[in-house]
């Protein structure tokens, strides 16, 4: 199976989000979303570090558009259905189309957390893999003192499969230790 000739929608509709992929012309709004958020995801996410400039965020929705096509990386904003405000990114990367796998990462901007957009979003994500793409394991991985992110795993029952201890280095170049939670298909 040739995964560039999946027919994997551009758009996904839940209760309260629209999901869409990245567009040439978004760097302004995700930046305003990652700028407004960076003490928050900068201790979580390498790419925060520094703060990214427009010009670095127009650079990777564009790159995230583009792996959309080529299938290498599945990356969605998110977008409140009842004011089109964005909130965030989500999507699947490190998709292993031989084994059926694939990793689920996100953020969401500071003012948006607490309502349960995240968990929304990672379920139409989950219904994506399992229903569209026929994955068999779809994984969230999250540093060990992210106890947000682990949150969002737990409310989308994933299962903590394991922590692997110092496991890789955070984005202060420290030690860090990685939650492994899991889901499988069936």
């Amino acid at each position: 199976m040739n995964p560039i000739l999946l027919d994997i929608p551009g758009e996904l509709v839940s209760d309260r989000l629209l999901l869409r992929v990245p567009r040439a012309g978004d760097g302004v709004i995700v930046n305003a979303a990652v700028v407004e958020s960076i003490a928050e995801i900068a201790p979580w996410m390498p790419w925060a570090n520094p703060t990214p400039k427009i010009d670095d965020t127009e650079v990777w929705c564009r790159q995230a558009a583009a792996k959309f096509l080529t299938r290498s990386e599945l990356h969605y904003s998110i977008y409140r259905r009842d004011n089109s405000a964005f909130i965030g990114n989500c999507g699947m990367h490190r998709i292993n189309w031989d084994v059926s796998t694939a990793e689920i990462g996100y953020w969401l901007r500071t003012s948006a957390c607490g309502g349960g957009y995240m968990t929304e979003a990672v379920e139409s994500l989950v219904r994506l893999a399992f229903d569209a793409l026929k994955l068999c394991r779809v994984e969230i991985r999250c540093d060990d003192r992210n106890v947000r992110s682990a949150k969002v795993a737990e409310r989308a029952d994933f299962m903590l499969e394991g922590i692997l201890r110092n496991d890789s280095r955070d984005s202060q170049q420290t030690l860090r230790s990685t939650r492994v939670y899991a889901r499988l298909r069936g």
